[in-house]
């Protein structure tokens, strides 16, 4: 697997705040599934209150 660093902001009560999440991943795709789900989870937020604004290998 291949590490990917996943960048954007995420809405919180205050306003949008970003993140930077680093995590092993098959491919560009499955590592923002990742992340969606772990914001999901963690957060209770859902996909349009994510926005992912980059991914690097």
């Amino acid at each position: 697997m291949t590490e990917f660093t996943v960048s954007g902001r995420w809405q919180a009560r205050d306003g949008w705040e970003s993140f930077e999440k680093t995590l092993e991943a098959e491919n560009e795709d499955v590592a923002v599934e990742h992340t969606y789900a772990e914001f999901g989870s963690k957060h209770g937020l859902k996909r349009p209150q994510v926005e992912v604004e980059e991914v690097a290998q």
